[in-house]
């Protein structure tokens, strides 16, 4: 998967600021949710993130893997919404993305559980403050790569329509097309 759009809509992977973007799930009850994450990366193969093994969005994936990630960007001036197929990263992959997490993140990949988020905030806080993280990630750490099946790009336009360039897969070949605003 190679798209020049997404190299120039999205920041470089080395970028510390990785943009949050809509992950979008159905249970298997046939529920929606859609809950925001971080954009880890992206590359030929697909787009990333990553999570804890126990939530609610794992639990969605693995019993349905279709997915969609949306992006918005500030002002309402571009929107992306990739389409496709989640798959657990590789071992590799994962252990890589954790060591680029800030302090912050990963702390709250050990620290973030139902057990810690039942605590009062003063206890959080103090639970918080004490913590010494191990090094390497806890065993809950997991990530996704989503390859994509569809990605529609949109950017507002203030002297004419806007428009949506869509980009389906077909058979192997990306087929793209031009849709109304």
């Amino acid at each position: 998967m190679s798209f020049p759009l997404l190299d120039e809509w999205l920041p470089a992977n080395h970028d510390q600021e990785r943009p949050q973007m809509i992950l979008s799930t159905v249970s298997g009850n046939g529920v929606p949710d859609a809950r925001t994450v971080l954009l880890t990366e992206f590359d030929s193969e697909g787009l990333y993130f990553h999570t804890d093994s126990r939530s609610r969005k794992v639990a969605d994936i693995t019993g349905n893997p279709a997915v969609a990630l949306t992006f918005l960007w500030p002002g309402f001036t571009r929107q992306l919404v990739v389409q496709g197929r989640a798959e657990v990263a590789s071992v590799p992959e994962l252990a890589a993305a954790f060591e680029t997490r800030s302090p912050y993140l990963q702390q709250l990949a050990w620290q973030n559980s139902s057990e810690f988020a039942q605590l009062d905030l003063d206890e959080r806080r103090s639970q918080w403050a004490a913590f010494q993280p191990p090094a390497g990630a806890p065993s809950t750490w997991t990530g996704f790569l989503v390859r994509p099946t569809r990605l529609t790009f949109w950017g507002s336009n203030q002297d004419a329509a806007s428009r949506r360039e869509e980009f389906n897969l077909d058979g192997g070949d990306w087929v793209s097309s031009y849709l109304p605003g």
